[in-house]
């Protein structure tokens, strides 16, 4: 079982051009066929159109709805805005999402959401004001999903933290994901925690906390912030994307390399 995760930088090149390219970044993710690939930095717009771009079952939710300033909008205003110059509004105007792709050998059984930097949640903090400022900026979200796979069942997260030089935010939204996701999950259940954790090993105190014996997880990726992790499952080393592997028609897409574990 291949999973993957891939912070897809909102169909944005590395470096940045003033058009998009997350049709073709959707369809590179899928092309060896993996089993589960999780996604973040999606524009809200881009949801209704992964199934038809991945040929795979799509489940999305959207952590911040597509603004116009202080104003709500459309997903279409958003889009029409930001196809002006991509590389320069990149996410000012489509609001955010993350999304799972499922294989055909594997059934949904239950799904839930949850909201990482909620006020109710941040107030319990004392950073500073420059951090909390920053916090308030834009809610980062987890999706949860139960997965049937063959006779027996396994729980899969994908989670996109904040990114700030304070990574103590990032931080705590690790840790209200990964309690939230132990909750989920059943008693000896195997769980799969991905995502774009913005937290390597080294700046981290959660991560470390969460490969250790109290929580069971393993295989963080080594000097990345992109990670998946597995407790209860036998799993290969975690492998990042060499750049030209996510060169296409000569640009890199995204500012991050795609993730991968294969799973027993």
């Amino acid at each position: 079982m291949l999973v993957r995760t891939w912070n897809v930088f909102h169909g944005n090149a590395s470096p940045p051009e003033r058009r998009g390219f997350l049709e073709e970044a959707i369809r590179l993710a899928v092309a060896d066929r993996p089993d589960v690939v999780c996604l973040q930095e999606l524009p809200v717009w881009s949801l209704r159109h992964l199934r038809e771009w991945s040929r795979m079952i799509a489940f999305a939710d959207a952590a911040r709805r597509p603004m116009l300033g202080p104003v709500p909008t459309t997903e279409k205003i958003g889009r029409v805005l930001t196809d002006l110059n991509h590389g320069l509004f990149r996410s000012a105007f489509t609001g955010q999402a993350n999304a799972m792709l499922l294989g055909p050998t594997l059934a949904v059984v239950a799904h839930q959401h949850v909201i990482l930097n909620p006020w109710s949640f941040r107030r319990r903090f004392e950073f500073g004001a420059a951090a909390a400022i920053a916090w308030a900026k834009e809610r980062r979200g987890c999706q949860v999903v139960r997965l049937q796979r063959d006779s027996g069942t396994l729980v899969v997260a994908n989670l996109h933290a904040t990114s700030n030089h304070d990574k103590r935010l990032a931080d705590a939204e690790l840790l209200r994901a990964a309690t939230f996701v132990d909750g989920f999950a059943h008693p000896g259940e195997p769980v799969v925690l991905g995502g774009d954790f913005n937290v390597t090993l080294r700046n981290s105190r959660t991560l470390p906390e969460l490969v250790g014996p109290d929580w069971g997880f393993e295989g963080a990726t080594p000097n990345g912030i992109d990670h998946i992790l597995v407790r209860d499952l036998q799993a290969g080393a975690p492998a990042r994307w060499p750049v030209e592997r996510r060169r296409v028609a000569g640009r890199v897409l995204s500012d991050h390399a795609p993730v991968d574990r294969e799973l027993q």
